[in-house]
């Protein structure tokens, strides 16, 4: 291997890096690249190394600065509602706790005293003035409680689907309403 380089060799990198070479290059330094290894090689590896820069930009879609920008802003504006929200589910989760422990203890209470649940939900319907909202014939049917149950059921399961479409909590959704490419994160 040869460590000493050739004396034409900046004059010919600085025709190939202008990408001016072979078109305004001398006879002379024509006839000595023709001669010399080391030049031969240069053009060889600058031209090959060009061409695969040429194509690699060519490849590269870079975006505008402003859709950069964006996207930083609305990462920064999700991770900060991210952690906003975490105190949020945390508290909700200890409501529900208390509420189901409160719902406990109640029917643990009232089941001590003897409570009537079957009195007692027989007159559900009248307590919630359903009747008004029933018509007659089933009024006065049994299935009443029955269906007021379902109903309620039904809303409250409704209730959730919708809450849980609106908060946006769906895995790999990216920006709720957005479904190019280029609006996901």
């Amino acid at each position: 291997m040869t460590l000493a380089g050739c004396a034409r060799e900046r004059e010919l990198t600085e025709l190939l890096d202008r990408g001016q070479w072979p078109g305004t290059g001398s006879d002379e330094l024509h006839a000595h690249v023709a001669g010399c290894r080391l030049c031969r090689d240069l053009i060889l590896v600058k031209q090959a190394l060009g061409a695969e820069r040429l194509q690699a930009a060519s490849e590269a879609r870079l975006e505008s600065s402003g859709v950069l920008w964006w996207r930083a802003q609305v990462r920064r504006r999700n991770a900060a509602m991210e952690r906003i929200g975490r105190p949020f589910l945390g508290a909700q989760i200890f409501a529900l706790a208390v509420c189901v422990a409160t719902a406990l203890v109640y029917v643990l209470f009232e089941a001590r005293r003897g409570f009537d649940w079957r009195a007692w939900l027989g007159d559900l319907p009248r307590f919630l003035h359903l009747g008004s909202l029933v018509p007659e014939g089933l009024a006065k049917s049994p299935w009443e409680i029955w269906l007021a149950v379902s109903v309620a059921a039904m809303v409250a399961l409704m209730g959730g689907v919708i809450v849980y479409a609106a908060s946006g909590e769906r895995k790999g959704s990216g920006i709720r309403g957005q479904g190019s490419e280029r609006a996901r994160l």
